[in-house]
């Protein structure tokens, strides 16, 4: 039985990838902000779900991560997909504050971890929701799409990592265009996935072991578009 760790599961994709795996006898951990929708979570699957309240920006990230070890029995497979961002037009420091915390703080001190756990338990896979807005700049939001260049490169870095090591680390990169969750921005907003869709097509990279996708595949073609681009182009648009 594969036991499975999912940061940030209340709503929108966090939630479906808990409701799979548990549906498919897999033990998950899930973590949120907010109690009360971890425990709607919980109770459709109250012998496979266990739950952890916490804010990554917060600093109770790697107590509650190992809670959420223990009470799962152990880990294979771990997801990081907690995330914020807005548009930010005045920089404001409030909205770029936060979204470093969870993007790249929060992001970074559990994947770490989880690496390390995963180096000494011999094998895993780790899993994290990036951004099509990875590849470039934005000037609406432009702490949003370093942090996610952020993730995304980090996340290249322990691929790399684990091959020089030989040792079976999985690494996947998820990188999701516009996702029709309540929590969506963004200007000019196009070819906006269902979540099930979104998830099913996570789902397939994560058991393919791919490390890097873009959900849905479409995008693939707008981030290429987006790195060859140049600058010229590119600063007028973005």
């Amino acid at each position: 039985m594969k036991r499975v760790i999912i940061i940030g599961a209340t709503s929108g994709i966090g939630k479906a990838l808990a409701v799979h795996y548990a549906q498919n006898g897999c033990t998950v951990g899930v973590s949120g902000r907010r109690q009360h929708l971890l425990k709607e979570v919980q109770e459709q699957f109250p012998a496979n779900i266990f739950t952890a309240c916490f804010d990554v920006c917060g600093e109770e990230n790697i107590a509650q991560l190992e809670s959420l070890i223990q009470q799962s029995g152990g880990v294979d497979l771990f997801i990081y997909n907690s995330g914020y961002g807005d548009v930010s037009e005045t920089l404001d420091w409030a909205i770029d504050k936060q979204v470093y915390e969870t993007n790249v703080k929060g992001f970074i001190e559990m994947t770490n971890y989880m690496f390390r756990f995963f180096e000494k338990q011999g094998h895993g896979h780790i899993v994290a929701t990036s951004s099509i807005a990875s590849n470039r700049g934005n000037s609406h939001a432009p702490a949003y799409s370093a942090s996610k260049a952020f993730m995304s490169t980090y996340m290249e870095g322990l691929y790399m990592r684990s091959k020089r090591l030989h040792i079976p680390i999985a690494i996947t990169d998820i990188q999701p265009g516009f996702v029709n969750t309540k929590d969506a921005k963004g200007y000019g907003r196009f070819w906006v996935a269902p979540v099930d869709k979104t998830v099913k097509q996570m789902i397939h990279a994560i058991e393919e072991k791919k490390w890097r996708v873009y959900v849905t595949r479409r995008w693939q073609l707008i981030a290429v578009l987006m790195r060859v681009a140049p600058g010229w182009l590119y600063h007028r648009i973005a």
